[in-house]
């Protein structure tokens, strides 16, 4: 089927009420994009921001009128007045595949890989990792869990109990597993994550326990994954310290360079933290629990 597609120049007050028109109108899609290089990293908890400058894209079957669906719009609007817009043809294919088709082995240090279950492992004596793009964060894409796998890579875990806070698609938790760790955990606020790193880990044959927050064993880990946001790994430090033996490591993730000094003084009482690691803007931050 071929499409075409309606750009929409709008903001964040607009933006939903023009959605909205543009799916009674019969749009097969309707979703948001920066139109002002504004990145949104951390929201406050509930909500849902916009961009300053956000474009509104629907998407269409090519046989509709675009005067018909420009001139329904213009009447739903009316005081108000159509934001500028632009039409363009969408090429036809078969998105399926080309979806599939970039999702690629990465290699992260000398022997994690994570692999797309329709793609071969480039290598058999590695550790690979099956894991499908899916609805829960986290793919190795993102430089945040790719600093966290590359540390898991030279770390030794075997024999060791980990907890993975915040685990999302479970990349890290069975990342662990698979390297040899005795226990493994994975923690999360949403549900559909924990679903998602059973899935996950029973794909890839590991075992993985999954917890709601205030379900969490509280037994002291061997090693604390938690890959989430500067503001939430801030308020966990005492909660943390509480959850690691004397020794242990911590590794934190999420973070932005220029939140980096902030966190770690926030489990400077508990952890000896060491020097950040930093790829693009997006800091990993390690360190050990005091005696």
């Amino acid at each position: 089927m071929a499409w075409i597609q309606f750009i929409f120049n709008s903001t964040p007050d607009a933006a939903d009420q023009l959605s909205d028109m543009l799916s009674v109108c019969g749009a097969g899609a309707v979703t948001f994009q920066d139109n002002a290089d504004q990145p949104i990293y951390e929201p406050a908890i509930g909500s849902t921001p916009l961009w300053s400058a956000t474009n509104v894209i629907a998407l269409f079957d090519a046989a509709i009128e675009p005067d018909e669906i420009i001139q329904a719009l213009t009447e739903q609007l009316a005081p108000q007045v159509l934001p500028n817009y632009r039409i363009e043809a969408v090429e036809d294919k078969d998105w399926v595949r080309e979806w599939m088709e970039n999702f690629h082995p990465i290699c992260f240090g000398k022997k994690l890989w994570i692999c797309p279950s329709w793609r071969k492992p480039p290598q058999d004596d590695t550790i690979n990792i099956m894991l499908d793009p899916g609805l829960a964060f986290g793919t190795g894409t993102h430089p945040t869990t790719a600093l966290c796998l590359n540390w898991l890579d030279q770390a030794d875990v075997k024999g060791k109990y980990v907890i993975d806070y915040g685990c999302g698609s479970g990349i890290l938790a069975i990342a662990a597993a698979m390297l040899g760790a005795k226990k493994v955990i994975g923690i999360d606020t949403d549900p559909q994550a924990l679903e998602a790193t059973q899935a996950n880990a029973e794909r890839n044959r590991v075992q993985v326990d999954t917890y709601l927050p205030d379900d969490c064993p509280e037994i002291p880990c061997d090693l604390l994954l938690a890959n989430i946001l500067a503001g939430p790994l801030q308020s966990l430090a005492e909660q943390f310290a509480a959850l690691t033996l004397p020794h242990a490591p911590i590794v934190l993730s999420g973070i932005l360079d220029v939140q980096a000094e902030a966190v770690s003084k926030s489990y400077q009482p508990w952890f000896t933290m060491q020097a950040p690691v930093q790829k693009e803007e997006w800091i990993r931050l390690t360190g050990k629990r005091n005696d």
